[in-house]
């Protein structure tokens, strides 16, 4: 015969019974939570915000005791003047092949390539070997374009430009052609003015544009300062916050870096600022 169970014990049981009901609600919310947690984790977009946050705070840290005007970009790998906003390179055969698709799409943090010069011609005789595929294909994705001569005392500056307009078909709407004069080549320097002028005013005569003068801080200094100062220039002066060229040199470009890393360059190439706005800009291509 069976014996009955005490009321104590019926008590007790019933507890614990609800006890354990009232336990399985939580593994539900938990599993909820947790699912929806996974899912977040798994989101693209959690992780671009993240990604976003994370690279703005170590470009923060990074750049602690730097100039906030002159800061280094990682993707190009050089530090970059911020006071400027048109950004542009200048290439030649020591690129190589480029791939100009990928050039116009690289930016960081809104700097981007606006403009390329790319050599055309040396000389008397010699051209750039891939000029004519940069000048068709950075001015297919929208890089403005201006070719540049590298310009030699010894030889008749006439003759120079006229062999630098035969290989360069000049249109509206591209940069200024450009005379790079670097050397003395071996001549004095009244030869190289005498021979850089002829070269300048045929290539205006033809254009009905004035050309623009690339070369040094230094060489212009010691030999171009107050013989062309009519003329605008594009000069060469690395690795500084600021071009100090002086305050009434007529300078519109400035080279100031040789090592930038570009998307679609293979080697390290300039980097340049245009000393002005995009309104600035657009008046000196029209």
């Amino acid at each position: 015969m069976q014996t009955p169970r005490k009321p104590s014990q019926r008590k007790s049981v019933k507890r614990t019974t609800r006890k354990k009901k009232g336990d399985n609600k939580w593994p539900l919310r938990f599993k909820l939570s947790a699912f929806i947690v996974i899912l977040i984790l798994l989101s693209p977009w959690y992780y671009g915000y993240v990604l976003k946050t994370l690279t703005s705070a170590w470009r923060w840290v990074r750049d602690i005791g730097e100039d906030p005007h002159y800061r280094t970009y990682t993707s190009f790998d050089i530090r970059i003047p911020t006071r400027y906003s048109i950004h542009g390179i200048d290439v030649s055969y020591a690129q190589g092949k480029i791939d100009w698709q990928k050039v116009r799409a690289m930016e960081d943090d809104g700097v981007k390539i606006h403009f390329s010069f790319i050599k055309a011609t040396e000389g008397l005789t010699l051209v750039d070997p891939y000029f004519q595929r940069n000048w068709r294909e950075a001015a297919k994705v929208g890089i403005v374009c201006g070719a540049y001569h590298y310009f030699h005392p010894r030889a008749s500056g006439k003759q120079q430009a006229r062999f630098f307009l035969q290989t360069v078909s000049f249109e509206n709407g591209d940069m200024p052609m450009v005379a790079d004069v670097e050397t003395l080549d071996g001549h004095s320097p009244e030869k190289m003015r005498r021979e850089l002028k002829a070269f300048l005013d045929h290539i205006e005569k033809k254009t009905k544009k004035r050309p623009v003068i690339y070369t040094g801080l230094s060489f212009y200094r010691d030999y171009l300062q107050g013989h062309f100062d009519t003329y605008k220039l594009w000069i060469a002066h690395y690795y500084k916050h600021e071009l100090n060229a002086g305050k009434n040199t007529n300078w519109v470009f400035w080279q100031h870096s040789d090592k930038a890393k570009v998307n679609g360059i293979n080697h390290s190439v300039d980097f340049n600022v245009f000393r002005g706005d995009s309104t600035e800009f657009r008046h000196l291509v029209e």
